[in-house]
Protein backbone atom coordinates (compact mmCIF):
# COMPACT_ATOMS: atom_id res chain seq x y z
CA UNK A 1 0.00 0.00 0.00
CA UNK A 2 1.43 3.36 -1.00
CA UNK A 3 0.45 5.37 2.04
CA UNK A 4 2.45 8.30 0.76
CA UNK A 5 0.58 8.76 -2.29
CA UNK A 6 -2.80 8.79 -1.10
CA UNK A 7 -2.08 11.25 2.03
CA UNK A 8 -0.73 13.32 -1.16
CA UNK A 9 -3.60 12.93 -3.11
CA UNK A 10 -5.68 13.52 -0.24
CA UNK A 11 -3.93 16.82 0.67
CA UNK A 12 -4.58 18.05 -2.76
CA UNK A 13 -8.10 17.17 -2.23
CA UNK A 14 -8.70 19.23 0.90
CA UNK A 15 -6.81 22.30 -1.19
CA UNK A 16 -9.36 21.97 -4.08
CA UNK A 17 -12.41 21.61 -1.23
CA UNK A 18 -11.04 25.26 0.06
CA UNK A 19 -11.12 26.68 -3.54
CA UNK A 20 -14.93 25.23 -3.87
CA UNK A 21 -15.77 27.02 -0.39
CA UNK A 22 -14.70 30.30 -1.40
CA UNK A 23 -18.14 30.33 -3.92
CA UNK A 24 -20.90 29.97 -1.45
CA UNK A 25 -18.30 32.37 0.74
CA UNK A 26 -19.16 34.51 -2.18
CA UNK A 27 -22.73 34.54 -1.88
CA UNK A 28 -22.27 35.37 1.78
CA UNK A 29 -20.76 38.75 0.74
CA UNK A 30 -23.49 39.08 -1.62
CA UNK A 31 -26.38 38.59 0.65
CA UNK A 32 -24.76 39.89 3.46
CA UNK A 33 -25.86 36.87 5.73
CA UNK A 34 -22.88 36.99 8.22
CA UNK A 35 -21.65 33.19 7.49
CA UNK A 36 -18.43 34.65 6.57
CA UNK A 37 -16.33 33.05 9.35
CA UNK A 38 -18.78 29.78 9.10
CA UNK A 39 -16.54 29.42 5.60
CA UNK A 40 -13.34 31.38 6.48
CA UNK A 41 -12.28 28.74 9.14
CA UNK A 42 -13.24 25.90 7.14
CA UNK A 43 -10.92 27.05 3.99
CA UNK A 44 -7.87 27.75 6.52
CA UNK A 45 -7.88 24.61 8.23
CA UNK A 46 -8.30 22.75 4.51
CA UNK A 47 -5.48 24.80 3.07
CA UNK A 48 -2.83 24.67 6.20
CA UNK A 49 -3.25 20.78 6.21
CA UNK A 50 -3.30 20.49 3.12
CA UNK A 51 -0.18 22.39 2.23
CA UNK A 52 0.98 20.53 5.18
CA UNK A 53 0.38 16.99 3.62
CA UNK A 54 2.02 17.85 0.43
CA UNK A 55 4.65 20.44 1.39
CA UNK A 56 7.08 17.67 1.18
CA UNK A 57 8.82 16.10 -1.97
CA UNK A 58 6.26 14.67 -4.41
CA UNK A 59 6.22 10.90 -3.29
CA UNK A 60 5.83 7.85 -5.81
CA UNK A 61 2.91 8.16 -7.51
CA UNK A 62 2.29 4.67 -8.39
CA UNK A 63 -1.28 4.10 -7.72
CA UNK A 64 -3.25 0.47 -8.70
CA UNK A 65 -6.43 -0.18 -7.39
CA UNK A 66 -6.34 -0.63 -3.81
CA UNK A 67 -4.78 2.63 -3.44
CA UNK A 68 -7.55 4.14 -5.88
CA UNK A 69 -10.19 2.24 -3.38
CA UNK A 70 -8.79 3.39 -0.31
CA UNK A 71 -8.11 7.05 -2.07
CA UNK A 72 -11.52 7.77 -3.05
CA UNK A 73 -13.50 5.91 0.27
CA UNK A 74 -11.20 8.20 2.37
CA UNK A 75 -11.56 11.49 0.29
CA UNK A 76 -15.28 11.44 0.50
CA UNK A 77 -15.35 10.86 4.24
CA UNK A 78 -12.69 14.07 4.87
CA UNK A 79 -15.11 15.96 2.60
CA UNK A 80 -18.18 15.47 4.03
CA UNK A 81 -16.25 16.39 7.53
CA UNK A 82 -14.67 19.88 6.44
CA UNK A 83 -18.20 20.55 4.41
CA UNK A 84 -20.33 19.98 7.48
CA UNK A 85 -18.11 22.83 9.26
CA UNK A 86 -20.49 25.79 7.57
CA UNK A 87 -23.61 24.37 8.95
CA UNK A 88 -22.13 24.04 12.97
CA UNK A 89 -20.36 26.70 13.16
CA UNK A 90 -22.61 28.75 12.30
CA UNK A 91 -25.06 26.72 14.56
CA UNK A 92 -27.65 26.58 11.96
CA UNK A 93 -27.43 23.36 12.10
CA UNK A 94 -26.25 22.78 15.83
CA UNK A 95 -25.38 19.26 16.04
CA UNK A 96 -22.36 17.85 14.15
CA UNK A 97 -23.91 14.75 13.32
CA UNK A 98 -26.59 16.36 11.86
CA UNK A 99 -24.35 18.31 10.09
CA UNK A 100 -22.36 15.31 9.12
CA UNK A 101 -25.70 13.75 7.70
CA UNK A 102 -26.78 16.93 6.02
CA UNK A 103 -22.93 17.03 3.76
CA UNK A 104 -22.65 13.35 3.34
CA UNK A 105 -26.30 13.45 1.99
CA UNK A 106 -25.28 15.96 -0.66
CA UNK A 107 -21.99 15.10 -1.98
CA UNK A 108 -23.30 11.63 -2.28
CA UNK A 109 -26.43 13.19 -4.01
CA UNK A 110 -29.15 11.29 -1.74
CA UNK A 111 -30.96 14.31 -0.56
CA UNK A 112 -32.37 12.76 2.37
CA UNK A 113 -32.63 15.71 5.04
CA UNK A 114 -32.30 16.37 8.92
CA UNK A 115 -33.88 19.63 8.41
CA UNK A 116 -37.35 20.62 9.42
CA UNK A 117 -37.66 24.11 8.17
CA UNK A 118 -34.97 24.68 5.23
CA UNK A 119 -35.96 27.67 4.38
CA UNK A 120 -34.81 28.86 8.17
CA UNK A 121 -31.06 28.61 6.45
CA UNK A 122 -29.47 31.37 5.26
CA UNK A 123 -28.42 31.95 1.28
CA UNK A 124 -24.77 31.34 1.38
CA UNK A 125 -25.41 27.71 3.13
CA UNK A 126 -28.58 27.26 1.39
CA UNK A 127 -26.30 27.65 -1.73
CA UNK A 128 -23.67 25.39 -0.42
CA UNK A 129 -26.19 21.99 0.40
CA UNK A 130 -26.98 22.60 -3.27
CA UNK A 131 -23.73 23.03 -4.84
CA UNK A 132 -22.42 19.88 -2.50
CA UNK A 133 -24.75 17.59 -4.91
CA UNK A 134 -23.33 19.23 -8.03
CA UNK A 135 -19.42 18.70 -6.89
CA UNK A 136 -20.58 15.12 -6.22
CA UNK A 137 -22.55 14.55 -8.72
CA UNK A 138 -19.76 13.70 -11.26
CA UNK A 139 -17.48 13.38 -8.82
CA UNK A 140 -14.77 15.81 -6.74
CA UNK A 141 -11.79 13.25 -7.75
CA UNK A 142 -12.68 12.87 -11.59
CA UNK A 143 -12.98 17.05 -11.05
CA UNK A 144 -9.13 17.17 -10.00
CA UNK A 145 -8.29 14.45 -12.32
CA UNK A 146 -9.87 16.79 -14.81
CA UNK A 147 -8.35 19.84 -13.97
CA UNK A 148 -4.93 19.71 -12.26
CA UNK A 149 -2.00 19.03 -13.43
CA UNK A 150 0.26 16.18 -13.34
CA UNK A 151 -2.35 13.85 -13.14
CA UNK A 152 -1.04 10.31 -13.76
CA UNK A 153 -1.64 7.56 -16.19
CA UNK A 154 -2.43 5.25 -13.19
CA UNK A 155 -5.41 7.63 -12.38
CA UNK A 156 -7.58 5.46 -14.40
CA UNK A 157 -7.75 3.32 -11.17
CA UNK A 158 -9.39 6.38 -8.82
CA UNK A 159 -11.99 7.40 -11.99
CA UNK A 160 -13.10 3.92 -11.13
CA UNK A 161 -13.22 3.74 -7.81
CA UNK A 162 -15.29 6.85 -8.23
CA UNK A 163 -17.55 6.11 -10.94
CA UNK A 164 -20.63 3.86 -11.49
CA UNK A 165 -21.82 1.03 -13.37
CA UNK A 166 -20.21 -2.33 -13.59
CA UNK A 167 -17.60 -1.62 -16.10
CA UNK A 168 -15.82 1.69 -16.11
CA UNK A 169 -13.48 2.91 -19.30
CA UNK A 170 -12.41 5.75 -21.30
CA UNK A 171 -13.68 7.43 -23.27
CA UNK A 172 -10.41 8.44 -25.12
CA UNK A 173 -6.96 7.34 -24.69
CA UNK A 174 -6.32 9.28 -21.89
CA UNK A 175 -7.94 9.52 -18.49
CA UNK A 176 -7.12 12.95 -17.95
CA UNK A 177 -8.96 14.32 -21.27
CA UNK A 178 -11.92 11.57 -20.59
CA UNK A 179 -13.05 13.40 -17.38
CA UNK A 180 -12.31 16.65 -19.16
CA UNK A 181 -14.75 15.64 -21.97
CA UNK A 182 -17.42 14.08 -18.98
CA UNK A 183 -16.80 17.54 -16.96
CA UNK A 184 -17.85 19.81 -20.18
CA UNK A 185 -20.66 17.52 -20.50
CA UNK A 186 -21.77 18.19 -17.53
CA UNK A 187 -20.93 22.14 -17.16
CA UNK A 188 -23.03 22.64 -20.15
CA UNK A 189 -26.12 20.66 -19.49
CA UNK A 190 -26.43 22.10 -16.07
CA UNK A 191 -25.38 25.81 -17.72
CA UNK A 192 -28.73 25.07 -20.63
CA UNK A 193 -30.63 24.02 -17.81
CA UNK A 194 -30.60 27.62 -15.36
CA UNK A 195 -30.91 29.16 -18.92
CA UNK A 196 -34.50 27.45 -19.24
CA UNK A 197 -35.47 27.77 -15.44
CA UNK A 198 -34.48 31.69 -15.54
CA UNK A 199 -38.00 32.09 -17.86
CA UNK A 200 -39.89 31.26 -14.39
CA UNK A 201 -37.20 31.39 -11.49
CA UNK A 202 -35.13 34.07 -10.04
CA UNK A 203 -31.54 33.53 -11.01
CA UNK A 204 -30.04 32.35 -7.22
CA UNK A 205 -33.71 29.65 -7.12
CA UNK A 206 -32.68 28.67 -10.48
CA UNK A 207 -29.04 28.26 -10.21
CA UNK A 208 -29.77 25.88 -6.56
CA UNK A 209 -32.45 24.03 -8.51
CA UNK A 210 -29.98 23.31 -11.61
CA UNK A 211 -27.09 22.08 -9.05
CA UNK A 212 -29.57 19.84 -7.35
CA UNK A 213 -30.97 18.18 -11.03
CA UNK A 214 -27.49 17.88 -12.35
CA UNK A 215 -26.06 15.98 -9.59
CA UNK A 216 -29.51 14.40 -9.27
CA UNK A 217 -29.40 15.14 -5.61
CA UNK A 218 -32.79 17.27 -4.86
CA UNK A 219 -32.00 19.32 -2.40
CA UNK A 220 -33.99 22.25 -3.04
CA UNK A 221 -34.62 25.93 -0.84
CA UNK A 222 -37.89 25.51 -0.34
CA UNK A 223 -40.04 23.37 2.32
CA UNK A 224 -42.26 22.43 -0.32
CA UNK A 225 -39.52 21.45 -2.58
CA UNK A 226 -40.58 21.64 -6.61
CA UNK A 227 -44.18 21.61 -5.45
CA UNK A 228 -43.73 25.04 -3.57
CA UNK A 229 -43.51 26.94 -7.31
CA UNK A 230 -46.45 25.40 -8.94
CA UNK A 231 -45.56 25.16 -12.85
CA UNK A 232 -46.07 23.17 -14.87
CA UNK A 233 -43.38 24.72 -17.31
CA UNK A 234 -40.88 24.28 -14.28
CA UNK A 235 -41.56 20.57 -13.46
CA UNK A 236 -41.25 19.75 -17.28
CA UNK A 237 -38.03 21.47 -17.17
CA UNK A 238 -36.59 19.46 -14.71
CA UNK A 239 -38.07 16.56 -15.22
CA UNK A 240 -36.44 16.46 -19.01
CA UNK A 241 -33.12 16.93 -17.22
CA UNK A 242 -33.42 14.84 -15.06
CA UNK A 243 -34.08 12.31 -17.70
CA UNK A 244 -30.92 13.87 -19.40
CA UNK A 245 -28.81 13.06 -16.25
CA UNK A 246 -29.77 9.73 -15.98
CA UNK A 247 -28.44 8.74 -19.06
CA UNK A 248 -25.00 7.46 -19.66
CA UNK A 249 -22.66 10.56 -20.51
CA UNK A 250 -20.91 8.65 -22.95
CA UNK A 251 -24.48 8.55 -24.94
CA UNK A 252 -23.85 12.57 -25.15
CA UNK A 253 -20.21 12.24 -26.27
CA UNK A 254 -21.49 10.04 -28.90
CA UNK A 255 -23.87 12.26 -30.24
CA UNK A 256 -21.31 15.08 -29.57
CA UNK A 257 -19.16 13.53 -32.63
CA UNK A 258 -21.79 12.68 -34.67
CA UNK A 259 -22.08 9.03 -33.79
CA UNK A 260 -25.87 9.33 -33.12
CA UNK A 261 -26.62 5.55 -34.51
CA UNK A 262 -24.06 4.03 -31.61
CA UNK A 263 -25.92 5.96 -28.98
CA UNK A 264 -29.25 4.86 -30.36
CA UNK A 265 -28.64 1.60 -30.47
CA UNK A 266 -27.10 1.67 -26.58
CA UNK A 267 -29.24 -1.52 -24.88
CA UNK A 268 -28.94 0.50 -21.52
CA UNK A 269 -30.51 3.75 -22.55
CA UNK A 270 -33.12 1.62 -24.59
CA UNK A 271 -34.36 -0.41 -21.45
CA UNK A 272 -33.75 3.41 -19.29
CA UNK A 273 -36.25 4.64 -22.02
CA UNK A 274 -38.59 2.15 -21.79
CA UNK A 275 -39.08 1.73 -17.62
CA UNK A 276 -39.39 5.01 -17.86
CA UNK A 277 -42.59 4.99 -20.53
CA UNK A 278 -44.21 1.72 -18.86
CA UNK A 279 -43.80 3.13 -15.46
CA UNK A 280 -45.32 6.56 -16.03
CA UNK A 281 -47.91 4.66 -17.43
CA UNK A 282 -48.81 2.69 -15.09
CA UNK A 283 -48.93 4.71 -12.65
CA UNK A 284 -50.91 7.36 -14.53
CA UNK A 285 -53.47 4.59 -14.39
CA UNK A 286 -53.27 3.47 -10.83
CA UNK A 287 -53.41 6.78 -9.84
CA UNK A 288 -56.06 8.25 -11.72
CA UNK A 289 -58.98 8.06 -9.81
CA UNK A 290 -57.13 10.38 -7.09
CA UNK A 291 -57.20 13.83 -9.67
CA UNK A 292 -60.19 12.64 -11.57
CA UNK A 293 -57.93 14.20 -14.50
CA UNK A 294 -55.66 12.59 -17.35
CA UNK A 295 -53.52 15.38 -17.66
CA UNK A 296 -53.14 16.56 -13.95
CA UNK A 297 -52.50 12.63 -13.15
CA UNK A 298 -49.72 12.82 -15.86
CA UNK A 299 -47.94 15.47 -14.68
CA UNK A 300 -47.57 14.52 -11.16
CA UNK A 301 -46.93 10.89 -12.00
CA UNK A 302 -44.30 11.50 -14.80
CA UNK A 303 -42.34 14.04 -12.55
CA UNK A 304 -42.15 11.30 -9.52
CA UNK A 305 -41.23 8.63 -11.63
CA UNK A 306 -38.26 10.25 -13.42
CA UNK A 307 -37.45 11.72 -9.71
CA UNK A 308 -37.49 8.68 -7.90
CA UNK A 309 -35.95 6.97 -10.99
CA UNK A 310 -32.97 8.89 -11.30
CA UNK A 311 -32.79 8.76 -7.65
CA UNK A 312 -33.14 12.89 -7.24
CA UNK A 313 -35.63 12.59 -4.96
CA UNK A 314 -37.41 15.97 -5.85
CA UNK A 315 -41.56 15.75 -5.33
CA UNK A 316 -44.31 17.48 -6.45
CA UNK A 317 -46.78 15.55 -4.65
CA UNK A 318 -46.93 13.29 -1.42
CA UNK A 319 -46.60 9.83 -3.37
CA UNK A 320 -46.61 8.96 0.45
CA UNK A 321 -50.63 8.57 -0.17
CA UNK A 322 -50.50 7.14 -3.63
CA UNK A 323 -51.95 3.75 -4.00
CA UNK A 324 -49.64 0.77 -2.53
CA UNK A 325 -49.11 -0.38 -6.10
CA UNK A 326 -47.61 3.27 -7.27
CA UNK A 327 -45.65 3.49 -3.96
CA UNK A 328 -44.13 0.06 -4.46
CA UNK A 329 -43.37 0.66 -7.98
CA UNK A 330 -41.54 3.44 -6.92
CA UNK A 331 -39.74 1.82 -4.53
CA UNK A 332 -38.74 -0.70 -7.43
CA UNK A 333 -37.49 1.77 -9.00
CA UNK A 334 -35.64 3.47 -7.07
CA UNK A 335 -33.72 0.74 -6.47
CA UNK A 336 -33.24 0.06 -10.04
CA UNK A 337 -32.10 3.54 -11.07
CA UNK A 338 -30.77 5.21 -13.69
CA UNK A 339 -27.72 4.39 -16.26
CA UNK A 340 -23.71 3.52 -15.66
CA UNK A 341 -21.96 6.13 -16.10
CA UNK A 342 -24.76 8.85 -15.15
CA UNK A 343 -24.53 10.89 -12.33
CA UNK A 344 -28.00 8.73 -10.65
CA UNK A 345 -28.28 6.56 -8.17
CA UNK A 346 -29.40 2.96 -7.72
CA UNK A 347 -28.07 -0.25 -8.80
CA UNK A 348 -27.86 0.49 -12.19
CA UNK A 349 -29.70 -0.51 -15.00
CA UNK A 350 -27.05 -2.04 -17.05
CA UNK A 351 -26.13 -4.10 -13.59
CA UNK A 352 -29.56 -5.52 -13.26
CA UNK A 353 -30.07 -6.39 -16.98
CA UNK A 354 -27.02 -8.61 -16.94
CA UNK A 355 -27.54 -9.85 -14.02
CA UNK A 356 -31.47 -11.38 -15.09
CA UNK A 357 -29.26 -12.46 -18.23
CA UNK A 358 -27.31 -14.18 -15.94
CA UNK A 359 -30.41 -16.06 -14.18
CA UNK A 360 -31.84 -16.96 -17.95
CA UNK A 361 -28.15 -18.31 -19.10
CA UNK A 362 -28.51 -20.37 -15.70
CA UNK A 363 -31.96 -21.65 -16.44
CA UNK A 364 -30.82 -22.85 -20.52
CA UNK A 365 -28.28 -24.42 -18.35
CA UNK A 366 -30.05 -26.45 -16.14
CA UNK A 367 -32.18 -27.63 -19.33
CA UNK A 368 -29.70 -27.97 -21.67
CA UNK A 369 -26.29 -28.41 -19.43
CA UNK A 370 -24.52 -29.15 -22.95
CA UNK A 371 -25.61 -25.59 -24.83
CA UNK A 372 -23.04 -22.79 -24.24
CA UNK A 373 -24.42 -19.37 -23.87
CA UNK A 374 -22.71 -16.23 -23.28
CA UNK A 375 -24.08 -13.18 -21.50
CA UNK A 376 -24.39 -10.55 -23.86
CA UNK A 377 -24.51 -6.55 -23.75
CA UNK A 378 -24.62 -4.15 -26.65
CA UNK A 379 -24.26 -7.58 -28.81
CA UNK A 380 -20.68 -8.02 -27.18
CA UNK A 381 -19.70 -10.94 -24.61
CA UNK A 382 -19.49 -9.74 -20.95
CA UNK A 383 -16.69 -10.75 -19.68
CA UNK A 384 -16.17 -13.56 -16.73
CA UNK A 385 -14.74 -10.74 -14.27
CA UNK A 386 -17.52 -8.52 -14.92
CA UNK A 387 -20.18 -11.18 -14.47
CA UNK A 388 -18.80 -12.11 -10.98
CA UNK A 389 -18.11 -8.54 -9.86
CA UNK A 390 -21.97 -7.62 -10.13
CA UNK A 391 -22.51 -11.15 -8.12
CA UNK A 392 -20.16 -9.62 -5.44
CA UNK A 393 -21.45 -6.30 -5.70
CA UNK A 394 -25.56 -7.92 -5.40
CA UNK A 395 -24.16 -10.20 -2.27
CA UNK A 396 -22.44 -7.01 -0.43
CA UNK A 397 -25.61 -4.87 -1.35
CA UNK A 398 -28.22 -6.96 0.65
CA UNK A 399 -26.18 -8.14 3.28
CA UNK A 400 -25.52 -3.87 4.15
CA UNK A 401 -29.26 -3.17 3.29
CA UNK A 402 -30.33 -6.33 6.24
CA UNK A 403 -27.42 -5.07 8.68
CA UNK A 404 -28.67 -1.22 8.14
CA UNK A 405 -32.22 -2.49 8.58
CA UNK A 406 -31.59 -4.52 11.46
CA UNK A 407 -29.31 -1.50 13.37
CA UNK A 408 -32.39 0.80 12.36
CA UNK A 409 -34.99 -1.22 14.13
CA UNK A 410 -33.70 -0.47 17.40
CA UNK A 411 -35.16 3.25 16.66
CA UNK A 412 -38.41 1.57 17.18
CA UNK A 413 -40.28 2.72 13.76
CA UNK A 414 -42.06 0.36 11.28
CA UNK A 415 -40.74 -2.24 9.07
CA UNK A 416 -41.82 0.28 5.83
CA UNK A 417 -39.87 3.21 7.50
CA UNK A 418 -36.49 1.53 8.18
CA UNK A 419 -36.80 -0.80 5.13
CA UNK A 420 -37.71 2.66 2.73
CA UNK A 421 -34.82 4.71 4.93
CA UNK A 422 -31.98 2.48 3.95
CA UNK A 423 -32.99 1.55 0.52
CA UNK A 424 -33.62 5.22 -0.81
CA UNK A 425 -30.18 5.96 0.85
CA UNK A 426 -28.49 3.40 -0.68
CA UNK A 427 -29.43 4.46 -4.55
CA UNK A 428 -28.94 7.61 -2.82
CA UNK A 429 -32.39 8.86 -3.19
CA UNK A 430 -33.62 10.42 0.00
CA UNK A 431 -37.50 10.37 0.68
CA UNK A 432 -38.88 7.04 1.38
CA UNK A 433 -42.14 6.16 2.76
CA UNK A 434 -44.02 6.31 5.99
CA UNK A 435 -41.96 8.12 8.45
CA UNK A 436 -39.05 9.33 5.48
CA UNK A 437 -41.58 10.12 3.27
CA UNK A 438 -41.28 13.02 0.77
CA UNK A 439 -42.84 15.36 2.96
CA UNK A 440 -41.02 13.95 6.22
CA UNK A 441 -37.80 14.33 7.21
CA UNK A 442 -34.93 11.94 9.45
CA UNK A 443 -34.10 14.38 12.29
CA UNK A 444 -35.91 11.84 14.62
CA UNK A 445 -33.65 8.98 13.84
CA UNK A 446 -30.76 7.95 16.92
CA UNK A 447 -27.42 8.87 16.69
CA UNK A 448 -26.45 5.58 15.33
CA UNK A 449 -28.90 5.52 12.84
CA UNK A 450 -27.86 8.78 11.59
CA UNK A 451 -24.39 7.34 11.16
CA UNK A 452 -25.55 3.83 9.94
CA UNK A 453 -27.33 5.63 6.73
CA UNK A 454 -24.16 8.15 6.51
CA UNK A 455 -22.00 5.07 5.55
CA UNK A 456 -24.36 3.43 3.06
CA UNK A 457 -25.04 6.99 1.73
CA UNK A 458 -21.50 6.48 1.02
CA UNK A 459 -21.44 3.54 0.61
CA UNK A 460 -24.34 3.54 -2.36
CA UNK A 461 -22.31 6.31 -4.09
CA UNK A 462 -19.24 4.61 -4.10
CA UNK A 463 -20.38 1.16 -4.97
CA UNK A 464 -19.56 -0.25 -2.06
CA UNK A 465 -16.13 -1.63 -2.23
CA UNK A 466 -14.14 1.57 -1.53
CA UNK A 467 -16.00 2.05 1.96
CA UNK A 468 -15.68 -1.75 2.90
CA UNK A 469 -12.01 -1.52 1.94
CA UNK A 470 -11.13 0.92 3.97
CA UNK A 471 -12.55 -1.87 7.07
CA UNK A 472 -9.75 -4.43 5.71
CA UNK A 473 -6.70 -4.47 7.69
CA UNK A 474 -4.22 -6.51 5.33
CA UNK A 475 -4.94 -3.13 2.66
CA UNK A 476 -3.11 -0.79 5.39
CA UNK A 477 -0.12 -3.07 5.06
CA UNK A 478 2.85 -0.29 4.52
CA UNK A 479 4.98 -0.89 1.05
Amino acid sequence: MNIKAIFYNIGNLLKVEAGLLTLPLIVSFIYHDGNYFAFLIPIFLLLTIGFLVTAKRKPDQKIYAKEGFVIVGLSWIIMSLFGALPFYISREIPSFINAFFETASGFTTTGATILTDIEALSYSLLFWRGFTHWIGGMGILVFVLAFMPNTKAHSIYIMKAESSGPQVGKIVSKVKITAQILYFIYIALTIIEIIFLLFKMPLYDSVTHAFATAGTGGFSIKNASIAYYDSVYIETVITVFMFLFGINFTVFYLILIGNVKQAIKSEEFRWYFIIAIVAITLVTINCYSMYGSFGRTLRYSSFQVISVMTCTGFSTFNFNIWPMFSKTLLIILMMIGACAGSTGGGLKISRVIIYIKMIVKEIKYSIHPRQMTAVTFDKKPVDESILKGISHFLIAYISILLIGMLILSLDGYSFTTNFTAVVTCFSNCGPGLDAVGPVENYSSFSVLSKLVLTFVMLAGRLEIFPMLILFTPRMWKYR
